[in-house]
């Protein structure tokens, strides 16, 4: 413990450009990205809050994810362009401490919230009829809360005790930002036990959504098949299908992080895997989610004053 450099000492992110060639065009590239998700994610929730056919459980939860995605990107890509462009890549602890507990709370509760997603669909196409009680504003605020809550718990368990350990020697963390492995790496105390309960809690996070989401979309998929309708089945997998490519982004992506074994991961491994759900997947929500859908289209030309022909 002589080498101990203290808890409240600043750390330096190595970041993701001086694995780079082309710092400067990379940093212009993740800019133009940043500003195309937060503009995607507006313009999808003033769509949603300034259409009334848009006022429903559906587009109520895609809202939600527009909002959670913003503050995602928000966290970890402003800093770390600023970084890039004043170079100086010095973080105090405090603020480590807070963007690790605001990315840690936001992802949890976007876990929570897909799951949510995916049993509205399900709903939705397999009980129509009851879709109205199951699925009223109450209930849908109440699930909303859940997220919001077991999201921040997550934030609130792990980043404290991340924070706390001690740290011997070099205080260069190995990433964009203060993500949990890369900030525990630099402990000089055992973390074995931190690392198996942190891995408990993260089977837990994501394998009761991901539990949730097949067991939706499996009984969609079967529900689709029997309809008679072609339109219908076309657009009930036109939906779903989309669902589960963000689905397998975000989930897929936190998986490699936090479930796999330490031999599996390089610090330049971790940082592109920590690219697709920091910065790619709030850009495609909106894309993916709500752009391609014929209600949110003829609003979009309602908003701008084109007029569409019937």
């Amino acid at each position: 413990m002589s080498n101990y450099t203290g808890q409240f000492s600043d750390f330096t992110l190595v970041g993701f450009f001086s694995q780079s060639k082309h710092p400067a065009l990379l940093a212009v590239v993740i800019f133009v990205v940043f500003l195309m998700a937060l503009s995607g994610n507006t313009l999808l929730i003033l769509l949603i809050l300034s259409d009334t056919h848009l006022h429903t459980p559906m587009y109520f939860f895609i809202s939600q994810l527009s909002l959670m995605d913003m503050m995602y990107i928000s966290v970890t890509v402003p800093k770390m362009l600023m970084d890039q462009v004043l170079g100086n890549h010095k973080i105090s602890a405090a603020a480590c401490g807070m963007q690790m507990f605001l990315y840690l709370s936001i992802g949890g509760s976007e876990f929570l919230l897909l799951a949510a997603m995916s049993y509205d669909r399900y709903v939705a196409i397999c009980h129509p009829l009851r879709y109205p009680v199951l699925m009223n504003h109450r209930i849908c605020l109440l699930l909303l809360s859940v997220c919001w809550l077991l999201g921040s718990l997550d934030g609130f368990m792990l980043t404290p005790v991340t924070m706390t350990f001690p740290i011997c020697g070099s205080r260069e963390i190995h990433h964009f930002f203060c993500e949990v492995p890369a900030v525990t790496k630099l402990s000089c105390s055992d973390t074995w036990l931190y690392e198996t309960l942190m891995y408990v809690c993260c089977v837990l996070m994501i394998l009761i959504p991901v539990t949730v989401i097949s067991g939706s979309y499996s009984s969609i998929l079967l529900t689709v098949l029997r309809m008679n309708s072609a339109e219908g089945r076309k657009k009930a997998l036109a939906t779903c299908s989309s669902h589960m490519t963000v689905v397998t982004l975000f989930y897929g992506a936190a998986v490699y992080t936090y479930m796999l074994p330490a031999s599996l991961h390089t610090p330049e491994k971790d940082m592109v895997v920590s690219v697709f759900y920091t910065i790619v997947t709030p850009l495609l929500n909106p894309l993916i989610y709500s752009f391609r859908n014929k209600n949110v289209t003829e609003a979009m030309k309602k908003l701008l004053g084109v007029s569409i022909p019937h």
